[in-house]
């Protein structure tokens, strides 16, 4: 246990993801001050915050726009203020998908094959065939995210995503198990399996904060190196988008065991049914432990 800190854990926030970052900051106070610290929560609303005068880090509870995407990032920056979690350039970078694919394809990391579209006029693709994913570029939490089983159904597909960006991803959709690695201090933890239990099949915002909707296994039943490829694909695009401290990057895992980069998570979800506290649990370190250890990895910073 290190010393008793001032830690000012920031949460809630101007996002999509507002809920879903209050539930995440009140699970990480309460467990900061089971520890001992002094902890302040802080809501930035309407992205302007007042910081107590004595915080000696603050703990980033927050998701989605604002406070995934480097913004706050910067201001912490600007006001000489240690942070948890990666700083704003990797942040802006990570939070953009397109951004993340561009990181990924240049450091080699797999990443499935992918176009930008920016109107809902857009015809067709010729390269790509259905099932595709359409996602808006910047925006977290499996939000505006839509599947294309059928040529028809793709303009509406456009029209629902650019509803939550000007700019959304289209993907070809990887057919196989669905897997995220937390990667905390350089580390890759053991890899989570998602398996919803819906009749959908899909990870979508409704099973990802629906307690029971998902199954979730980890370490996942993999061979020792499929494990090994999952995890140092995660690692390879942790690395490509400069990410620092922690991060949770999703994967899935082809058939044939060779891993495909979706996305890097910097701000994870840190709830009762998040996957980060699951992948540290299998890596012998609770959630208490977990919070400090990224207060611990901060404040190296000092």
């Amino acid at each position: 246990m290190s010393s008793k800190l001032n830690i000012t854990v920031m949460l809630g926030g101007p996002s999509a993801e507002r809920e879903v970052s209050l539930r995440t900051g009140a699970a990480v106070a309460k467990a900061l001050r089971s520890l001992g610290h002094d902890v302040t929560e802080v809501d930035p609303q309407n992205s302007t915050f007042t910081l107590p005068p004595k915080t000696d880090v603050v703990f980033l509870a927050l998701h989605g726009t604002y406070g995934e995407d480097g913004t706050v990032q910067k201001q912490l920056d600007e006001l000489g203020v240690i942070y948890t979690g990666c700083d704003a350039e990797a942040s802006r970078i990570a939070f953009d998908k397109v951004l993340t694919k561009e990181a990924c394809i240049q450091a080699g990391v797999p990443t499935a094959k992918f176009l930008t579209v920016t109107s809902p006029q857009t015809p067709f693709p010729k390269n790509l065939l259905p099932p595709l994913v359409a996602k808006p570029s910047r925006q977290g939490s499996s939000v505006g995210l839509q599947f294309i089983e059928r040529i028809e159904e793709w303009p509406n597909a456009l029209v629902e995503s650019l509803k939550f960006d000007s700019e959304v991803l289209i993907e070809e959709k990887i057919i196989g198990r669905e897997t995220t690695v937390a990667i905390v201090g350089g580390e890759a933890f053991p890899v989570v399996e998602i398996c919803p239990k819906a009749g959908t099949g899909t990870y979508d915002y409704k099973n990802k904060y629906t307690t029971g909707a998902t199954e979730y296994f980890c370490p996942a039943d993999f061979d020792a190196a499929t494990t090994r490829a999952i995890q140092a694909a995660a690692l390879g695009a942790f690395k490509a988008v400069n990410a620092r401290d922690y991060a949770r990057v999703d994967v899935m895992v082809r058939a044939d065991g060779s891993p495909v980069v979706l996305e890097v998570n910097t701000l994870p979800g840190m709830t009762e049914t998040s996957l980060l506290p699951k992948a540290a649990a299998a890596a012998g370190l609770n959630y208490a432990e977990l919070c400090q250890r990224m207060i611990d990895l901060a404040l190296r910073r000092k």
